[in-house]
């Protein structure tokens, strides 16, 4: 096999030398059948440790059999064995140049690692499925009295059977998903989730064959049901519909995504951890042109944890995926023992953190002690020992607070990074277009968004995920929001609603110094700025529009809602609408709330 794939493929490999570096170049000639082999021998056979793939215009095709194996954690999906594809390890630098060729992955596998590189740049190339993880149908009837509704699956291009009533998909690689799983109901038209739909986790009872292609599925336990005419989409168990991102960079810095398209991914499209100085311009995460597909990726579009340095998202389109936009965030852990005066036994909360490096050496760290949730005293790392995938014990240079107890929980304050996101696109997906945290400073400016939950949301929480932490400096500006929060639940244009758990205090600030300003809003529901625990809040200057696109899900909801705030200005912007509940703030928000010189918003 191995010779017949070099036969048919040439790898020219040339040596530039620059100074005293030298820049190793592997020239990729086309070739049907599967690459995976002739990529994977030219990665481990570069002679330099500073490498350039350039692959001749073409689409190219990469199984798993000869995949690199490995077990991997990967933050925010499943950990384990995975299969991998361009496995880049143990380099300085690598170069993809794609000419804008494709790249089709069948499978599951991890197509891109970048770990431990000093310098990272890929361009011009556009990855894809064969076969998408995912299964759909048209919603041709609902009996929500005998608890069954009705599709008409996809099969062009699609993978499933029906066996003993029950749906398996994809059958690749003998997997199989337990259940339906994740699942929305999508517009068929715009593809965007439907107005009203709610999350299901979808675990049929008995599925049914009827005529003409027609499966009835039995479902006791569905709260809301599709609307006939939508399509009904389904990732997958919650176990197992993360397997990974498509391109996952750890432990590098300076990085830059140019040109690159995702069309399909098994999780996240961009994935960073612990990694710094991230560019991604002028690329997209979409359906293909011309597909029946209504998901994209099966999770965010950009992930960045624990990151620092600047990152730079511009020019994108993002559109599809079953989870956000963005979401930038650090991670908080939780105090389970203190082991003397300089050391203590950390914990990871969350099952899809387990093996994530939450500080290294010389990394200084914040003490968050219950019941206050803003940040305290500081302290570098001198030393760690890793325990386990849950449990690491951290030594510090000075002692550590007296007060400090079981349940306070920490925060890395050296890997937090700044952010801009600029001229981009981000609409018809799941969740949020923007879920930012970082205390550093946040651009958001010149994009289009629409959003099936909140456009933007603010929020640190060791509730669940354990994403720090609260912001201190965060400029959103002339952007256009366009028919947001359109699903179910209760949502708004901005929301900043820290979720710290019974332990901490939930009247005090959390959130500081946001600025919402020049931006045009146009959308049918009532909710623009819902906010809670905020120090520092001016919304100025904005242009709101009420639409007739959707009918108002919560008509009784305020435009302006504050809870706990301090230093709120509400100033010098204009209202088209009928709405008549304009601003509602508790008495601790009134004390210095600044109301002034706006049109249209009598309150």
């Amino acid at each position: 096999m191995k010779n017949t794939i070099l036969k048919s493929i040439t790898i020219l490999i040339f040596i530039i030398t620059i100074g005293c570096n030298a820049t190793e170049i592997i020239n990729i000639k086309h070739a049907e059948g599967d690459m995976t082999l002739v990529v994977r021998e030219a990665i481990e056979g570069a002679k330099t440790k500073d490498i350039k793939l350039v692959f001749e215009k073409g689409n190219y095709f990469f199984k798993t059999d000869y995949a690199v194996g490995k077990f991997m954690y990967i933050t925010n999906h499943g950990n384990g064995f995975k299969k991998i594809i361009f496995n880049f390890e143990g380099f300085n630098s690598v170069e993809i140049e794609g000419n804008n060729s494709e790249f089709i992955f069948r499978g599951q596998t991890l197509p891109f690692v970048f770990d431990g590189l000093h310098k990272v740049d890929v361009k011009n190339v556009t990855i894809d499925w064969d076969i998408p993880f995912s299964f759909q149908g048209d919603v041709t009837a609902v009996n929500e009295k005998e608890q069954w509704y009705e599709l008409k699956p996809y099969t062009k291009g699609f993978s499933w059977k029906l066996s003993k009533g029950r749906i398996e998909f994809p059958g690749i690689n003998h997997f199989n998903f337990t259940s339906l799983g994740s699942s929305l109901p999508h517009n068929k038209e715009t593809k965007a989730v439907d107005y009203g739909a709610w999350d299901a986790s979808l675990e049929s009872n008995f599925v049914e064959k009827r005529p003409n292609g027609i499966l009835r599925f039995y479902n006791k336990n569905l709260k809301h049901y599709p609307r006939v005419g939508s399509v009904l989409q389904s990732k997958g168990d919650k176990k197992n519909n993360r397997y990974a991102p498509a391109f996952l960079t750890k432990n590098s810095k300076d990085i830059k995504f140019n040109n690159v398209i995702i069309h399909h991914a098994l999780g996240m499209g961009f994935l960073f951890e612990r990694s710094e100085d991230i560019e991604i311009l002028n690329s997209g995460i979409y359906v293909r042109e011309g597909s029946d597909r209504v998901m994209s990726i099966v999770a965010d579009a950009t992930h960045f944890a624990n990151c620092k340095g600047d990152i730079l998202i511009e020019g994108c389109r993002l559109e599809g995926m079953y989870d956000d936009g963005t979401n930038v965030h650090g991670t908080y852990v939780a105090v389970d023992k203190i082991l003397d005066k300089k050391t203590i036994r950390i914990a990871l909360k969350h099952d899809q953190q387990m093996g994530f490096e939450f500080a290294g050496v010389n990394d200084v760290v914040w003490f968050i002690k219950q019941p206050n949730p803003q940040r305290a005293e500081t302290n570098t790392v001198t030393s760690v020992k890793v325990l386990n995938d849950y449990f690491t014990d951290l030594t510090f240079k000075s002692e550590i607070p007296t007060d400090l107890k079981v349940g306070d929980i920490l925060e890395n304050k050296t890997w937090n990074p700044t952010f801009t996101m600029r001229n981009n696109v981000i609409r018809d997906h799941r969740a949020r277009n923007i879920i930012i945290k970082t205390p550093k400073k946040i651009v958001i400016e010149d994009n289009e968004l629409s959003s099936m939950m909140s456009s933007i949301m603010l929020r640190g929480e060791t509730f669940y995920w354990f994403e720090s932490g609260n912001v201190e400096e965060v400029i959103i500006r002339n952007n256009r929001f366009i028919d947001c929060a359109y699903a179910g639940t209760e949502h708004a244009i901005l929301k900043v609603s820290p979720r710290l758990g019974k332990t901490f205090d939930s009247t005090m600030t959390y959130d500081r110094n946001i600025t919402f300003e020049n931006n045009i809003i146009e959308t049918f529901g009532n909710r623009i700025i819902w906010a809670d625990r905020v120090d520092g809040l001016t919304i100025k200057g904005n242009t709101i529009k009420q639409t007739t696109t959707f009918k108002p899900q919560f008509p009784d909801a305020y435009m302006f809602d504050l809870m706990n705030c301090k230093n709120v200005e509400i100033s010098n912007n204009s209202y088209l609408g009928t709405n008549k509940n304009i601003l509602k703030a508790d008495e601790v928000s009134k004390k210095d709330l600044k109301f002034s010189n706006n049109i249209g918003l009598n309150n």
